[in-house]
Parts: C-alpha cells; structure tokens; sequence
C-alpha cells in the first residue's frame, strides 16, 4: 500500500513539513512520485522512518542517523534487537523514578515516613553530572561546527543599543514570516522568499553568512530544542517553516 506524504503525517505522527524536510535533506526519499507530482512511500519508506523515529527518541542528532543509515552494513532486524536493549537498559532505572514518586506522594500525604535521603532514590547526582559534561563536550551538531568555522563575526562586542536594534528586527521579520504560515502560504511561495530575503541579509548583518553557513542555521532552527524554543512565541510551526524556507532561498539564491 503507498501513502501520500499527508496520510504518512497521520498515522506517524510526524508532520507534513518534517517528511518534506527530510525528503530535502535526503534522509528519507519518498518511493516515487506520481503523474500529480504527489510523493508516495511505501512499506519500506515506512520501516525507514520507523528507524529514524527510534533513533530520534534515544537522542541522536539527523547527521548521525543518516551515517547510520547509509553505512554499508546497516540491518534493519540488528537495529531494532539494538533499540529494544537500549530500552531494556532504561526500563529499570525508569520504574524505580516511578516508585520513588509514589513514596514520595504517599509521605506529602501523611501516608508513609520517608528518609530524607530516600527523596533522591534514582536520581544519582554523579552520573547527572557526568551527562551534563558529556553533552557539552559532544552536543555540538555538524551544522554548529560550520557556523563557528565559516561564521566568525558574533555580537559580543555590540554595545546595548545595537543588540537591541537586531532583538527587534529579528523578531519583526519572524512575525512577518509566522503571518504567512497563518495565510496559508507555502516556504517556496514568492512573499514568503521575499521575507528570507530580508532575513538573510539580516543575519548577514550579525555573521559573515554563506550557502553553507545558511542552510546550518536552517538545521539549527529545525533541529535544535533551544532554537526552536525562540521562534516558537510567534508561532508553533515556525521553526520548521523557516528552516524549509531558508534552504530554498540557499539552493535557489546563494552559491
């Protein structure tokens, strides 16, 4: 049975704009394309993107899930085995959270005495630490690494005033962009590349800003928590629009 990109969105749960963004960046291609230029997947296309959607849930980043993907010994049955222990290994450590919270509720209610130190039963500081150093250390993306080589201008010597003037520009321009996503519009459609226009040069005015250094941010702005976390007060589906749209501009416009 084939699936057009919509029926796809709503029995995965993923949306519209992401299966596009990952036909773009190669990550899962649809099957084909018909007559009408619908995109149309198949089972294997579905088994693909369970696989992304597993490697997503344990925490790696696109670029790693697509090395994965397409290395050479990649076996869908191996993986999966795989998943299921990562799971196993938490599953464990998961229900002892749950039976520290349900003591912890019974004593807030006067219904059993708790241990001071029993509070934290689960909640093991050291390897807290421990993961907070690692992700820092290795949290960084493809797309970071590129924007600190080729991007080195940065805002840190800008007096208040300056900062001010981009904290406003850029969040006209992201109001403007959040209105288009309200009409209806589409990333590639000319009113909405003609606000990217804007917002490249924008952002040019910041960092020195190429194709490469663009469609990194674009990932960024799809990718990351933190970035998303910024666009999402002008609308809940900007961070994805913009990176869609910012890519179309850097293929299209930048060399």
């Amino acid at each position: 049975m084939s699936y057009t990109v919509k029926e796809l969105a709503k029995i995965s749960g993923v949306s519209v704009r992401t299966l596009h963004w990952y036909d773009e960046i190669g990550l899962l291609k649809p099957a084909y394309c018909g007559a009408n230029r619908f995109r149309y997947y198949e089972k294997e296309q579905l088994l693909l993107l369970q696989q992304i959607l597993f490697f997503r849930e344990l925490g790696f980043k696109l670029d790693d899930i697509q090395k994965v993907l397409e290395s050479d010994d990649f076996d869908k049955v191996r993986a999966l085995q795989t998943h299921r222990g990562n799971l196993e290994k938490n599953l464990d450590h998961t229900k002892g959270l749950i039976e520290t919270i349900d003591k912890t509720i019974n004593h807030v209610r006067g219904k059993q005495k708790m241990k001071d130190k029993d509070l934290y039963n689960g909640l093991d500081a050291a390897k807290k630490k421990k993961l907070e150093k690692y992700n820092v250390k290795y949290q960084r993306t493809v797309a970071e690494d590129i924007i600190s080589e080729k991007s080195p201008k940065n805002k840190d010597g800008l007096d208040e005033k300056e900062k001010a003037r981009i904290e406003r520009e850029g969040n006209e321009i992201c109001k403007a962009i959040a209105g288009c996503i309200e009409k209806g519009l589409t990333p590639r459609c000319a009113e909405v590349q003609k606000l990217v226009d804007i917002h490249f040069h924008f952002m040019s005015s910041i960092h020195e800003v190429n194709k490469e250094v663009y469609t990194a941010y674009a990932q960024l702005y799809w990718e990351r928590p933190e970035f998303r976390k910024l666009l999402n007060h002008h609308h809940p589906e900007l961070a994805e629009f913009l990176a869609e749209a910012m890519r179309v501009y850097a293929h299209e416009n930048l060399s």
